[in-house]
């Protein structure tokens, strides 16, 4: 199978499937019983009216992927458990696919459609946790695997770092992938609960949309019970803001730790104070 050409990438024209709805996310879910319990939260507290959707993030890397040894392997899910995480139509349901090294690898493309496929055909996006990817491996994995997900590809503090921190920069990079991203995720935090500065996110907020309006933005860094406060400077100019937490949920800010659902309870409950 052709995993990645440069011709699947200037075909390819990716549908919406989800209408880019806002959502509040939860990184980390292990299982379908998590999902239930916390949807069951996330309803009682979304207002009237409201179309804002659960995230339900699942974790997956590439050692995860491939069976090699890894300190996450107790803490993402089985591969052979992912496809039963996202069993909920209520939620968007989304796989973070991680690789810091797929540079030294070639097989990047495969990697992704293999990760796409045991998401199941309950998956509604893949969120790329990679440090700007190549596209046409981002496509052609996409084209092959015939379900059009939504794709999310995340800015961490490297893939900022290389855009020199410079907002022009940044969306000029981005014109490479806007044939196929639905959302941007702005993340400096990258799982580890460093509180997001909303002063310096804003300008890359206000460049993205309005360079791409139809790519939807997402926020990130240090968000749980008790700092969602950090997204109040976004939300008189962008009120259908997505955000997602993950470092923020446990007790000791351990991405290594499972999270507290208490904790994951209360910050959606609390998301609501700001969100709509």
């Amino acid at each position: 199978m052709n995993y990645g050409t440069n011709r699947m990438y200037h075909m390819i024209r990716l549908p919406l499937i989800k209408k880019c709805t806002p959502y509040t996310g939860i990184t980390d879910f292990t299982s379908y019983e998590q999902v239930k319990a916390m949807l069951k939260v996330f309803n009682a507290h979304r207002p009237r009216g409201s179309k804002r959707l659960l995230h339900v993030g699942v974790m997956m890397s590439r050692k995860t992927l491939c069976g090699l040894p890894t300190k996450f392997a107790d803490v993402f899910p089985k591969n052979k458990e992912v496809a039963s995480i996202f069993q909920s139509r209520k939620t968007y349901n989304c796989l973070h696919y991680a690789d810091s090294e797929y540079d030294h690898f070639h097989t990047l493309s495969r990697n992704l459609y293999n990760a796409i496929m045991l998401g199941g055909i309950g998956m509604d996006a893949l969120q790329l946790d990679l440090c700007w990817p190549n596209p046409a491996d981002v496509a052609g994995a996409i084209h092959s695997s015939r379900r059009n997900p939504e794709v999310i590809l995340q800015i961490g503090r490297k893939a900022f770092d290389q855009v020199d921190n410079n907002p022009q920069t940044l969306i000029n990079r981005l014109f490479e992938y806007k044939t196929f991203i639905h959302r941007v995720l702005l993340d400096k935090s990258m799982g580890e609960g460093l509180g997001m500065d909303a002063e310096k996110l804003l300008p890359f907020v206000g460049a993205v949309s309005a360079i791409f309006p139809e790519m939807k933005i997402v926020v990130a860094g240090g968000l749980g019970p008790k700092t969602m406060h950090l997204i109040e400077p976004f939300l008189k100019e962008y009120p259908n803001l997505s955000i997602d937490a993950q470092g923020k949920l446990r007790p000791s800010g351990s991405y290594l730790d499972p999270i507290d659902w208490d904790m994951a309870g209360e910050y959606l409950a609390r998301s609501f104070d700001y969100l709509k």
